[in-house]
């Protein structure tokens, strides 16, 4: 596939962007997830006790279990997503051998409806389907380029990995820094971090940046806050 120029760098006009975004989006997910749920974890049994092993323990067990279900998800999902379009571009490709002048009429009809006139929307369709007919009906009906298929296993990499990296991040302050201090630091490292996975989720899919931070700031701070009492009140009634 050509690159294509464009005027606005920023836009996703470039070949390959499915893929792209694909695995970014997994990526960011993935280690918003990590944060989150490992966080939640160390958090609530630091709450209950103040010994490190049962948070290592706790902490590791997170991680692994975390990364290993995200990587799945994004596996069966992107799987399926995939499955799909590739049996969207069979079905095109059949259709356009058992009637072509069929389909061409159908692709006219399809620049008709974007406004274009007549004669300019049968002499796009005429030489749009003289380069690449396939290609053409497929970007014109269903937005799908056929050299562009998201792949799985991408995705589930990019998932794990992402999610080993977030679910590091409240491992480390949580068990490396002193008792008083380290439940505190480990709330402030977590938000922080969420706010940063929250505007580059918002980036990639061109939403409001804002919005997005507080979004993941907010649940973040309610996933610590509830996890943290709830451990806390197991750790007394233990005790």
């Amino acid at each position: 596939m050509t690159e294509i120029t464009s005027a606005h760098p920023d836009e996703p006009h470039r070949a390959g962007m499915a893929q792209r975004l694909n695995w970014l989006r997994a990526g960011v997910l993935g280690a918003n997830d990590g944060i989150v749920s490992t966080a939640a974890v160390v958090v609530g049994v630091a709450g209950a006790t103040s010994e490190v092993m049962p948070v290592l323990l706790a902490g590791s067990a997170a991680l692994v279990g975390g990364a290993i279900s995200m990587a799945l998800g994004e596996y069966v999902s992107v799987s399926s997503q995939r499955d799909s379009e590739r049996a969207l571009i069979e079905k095109e490709r059949k259709e356009l051998a058992d009637d072509p002048e069929a389909e061409l009429a159908e692709l006219i009809g399809i620049y008709r409806a974007q406004g274009l006139t007549e004669d300019t929307a049968t002499r796009v369709a005429t030489e749009l389907t003289a380069r690449d007919a396939l290609a053409a009906h497929l970007s014109a009906e269903l937005n799908i380029d056929q050299d562009d298929v998201v792949s799985p296993w991408h995705a589930a990499l990019a998932s794990a990995i992402a999610f080993t990296v977030g679910a590091l991040l409240p491992m480390a302050t949580i068990l490396f820094l002193p008792h008083p201090a380290r439940l505190i630091w480990t709330f402030i490292a977590v938000l922080v971090a969420l706010a940063v996975t929250g505007y580059l989720a918002a980036w990639i899919g061109g939403a409001n940046r804002g919005r997005a931070i507080m979004r993941t700031v907010i649940g973040g701070a309610l996933a610590l806050g509830a996890t943290y009492l709830v451990g806390t009140l197991f750790g007394t009634t233990v005790g």
